[in-house]
């Protein structure tokens, strides 16, 4: 069986590929972004014409965090409509077996009840900061809804909640709260060590404004530590890391590898029109995701809260009680898991 991931070098898209693997799937067809551009409408039915996969994940998208998403709006929401559109109507006309469509829990009403149940969907307003975003993953939905209505397409939906792993964005203006906690955190403590080597190693592997900033001195490396929340206190005893809002928001976490398992689980046993939630059921409070990236990092300064950023939605819990009834249970739990993301996947990096 011919299988495309679409984004598969992504975190989410390589996770899969991975779990595939593991269970003794071989034949992939692979384009990157700069062979293959979705948005193209032409390119894309030209490639599925050429190639005709019999599954294809859809993870490509244009993702990021709060600022991010308020930010650039418009691609937000032109690019994952773009993408999301052409795959779709590209694997309906080349009779592809099966489509798995992902999704975000920010699909949901800013403040639909909790946990978030799959028929929460479209029964209240989003929340405004990722409004172009939910929207294109929404209509992305219904496009895979409609055409298995109109054409009988196998294609199925699935919402995955807030996830890290390998492969992550750790931009420290557009990630998301996670890989940004880890990596601020990660910096700061090489800070309170006076640990330059440390810095500079990160600052190398990962551009900061799309600049390699490792070979600035070390009075302008500090100004731009300090414009993204990490300085030294005003007395200069500690150091300080800023985590944006109030910390009250609450957020619920997967490891990618267990939404990879979890996709072609249901790869495998669903096909049904609705959509369904992947997560774990589980949720904490962003100060307290902080306080347990500063103590798995051995941070030990000083924890700051910036009032003047947005929050976001005050709660995105997602129910997990029909995915848990098909037979599906996450294995990672938080704690496990970010430590395995620091001290593994930036094994490189920390040192």
């Amino acid at each position: 069986m011919k299988i495309y991931i679409a984004g598969h070098r992504g975190m989410v898209g390589s996770a899969i590929k991975k779990e595939l693997e593991k269970q003794g799937y071989s034949n992939f067809v692979e384009r990157t972004s700069k062979e293959l551009d979705l948005r193209n409408q032409q390119a894309v039915n030209d490639f599925f014409e050429a190639e005709k996969p019999d599954w294809v994940f859809l993870a490509a998208a244009k993702v990021g965090g709060i600022w991010a998403n308020n930010t650039y709006r418009g691609e937000f929401i032109y690019d994952n409509l773009m993408m999301e559109a052409n795959v779709i109507e590209a694997a309906r006309k080349t009779n592809v077996k099966k489509l798995m469509f992902l999704g975000s829990s920010c699909i949901y009403p800013k403040l639909a009840p909790q946990p978030l149940k799959e028929e929460y969907l479209l029964t209240g307003l989003l929340e405004a900061t990722n409004e172009p975003y939910a929207i294109a993953k929404i209509a992305g939905i219904k496009m895979c809804e409609a055409y298995r209505s109109q054409y009988d397409c196998n294609f199925i939906s699935v919402m995955p909640t807030n996830l890290y792993g390998e492969g992550d964005n750790y931009d420290l203006m557009n990630s998301h709260v996670l890989p940004a906690l880890i990596r601020k955190f990660h910096l700061g403590k090489c800070l309170e060590q006076n640990n330059w080597d440390g810095i500079r190693n990160n600052l190398r592997h990962f551009l900061v404004e799309g600049k390699d900033m490792s070979t600035l001195s070390e009075t302008e490396i500090l100004e731009v530590l300090n414009k993204y929340g990490i300085r030294k206190s005003k007395d200069e005893k500690n150091i300080e890391v800023e985590v944006w809002g109030t910390g009250s928001p609450k957020r619920e976490f997967l490891h990618a590898n267990d939404l990879a398992e979890a996709c072609v689980y249901l790869m495998h046993n669903y096909n049904d029109s609705s959509l369904v939630n992947i997560g774990t059921g589980e949720d904490l409070s962003i100060k307290d995701l902080a306080l347990l990236v500063k103590k798995t990092i051995n941070f030990e300064g000083e924890l700051v809260f910036d009032t003047s950023k947005p929050d976001g939605t005050p709660r995105k819990l997602m129910s997990v009680d029909k995915l848990t009834d098909l037979g599906w249970k996450y294995k990672t739990s938080l704690e496990e898991g970010i430590n395995q993301v620091y001290k593994t996947v930036l094994a490189d990096i920390i040192a």
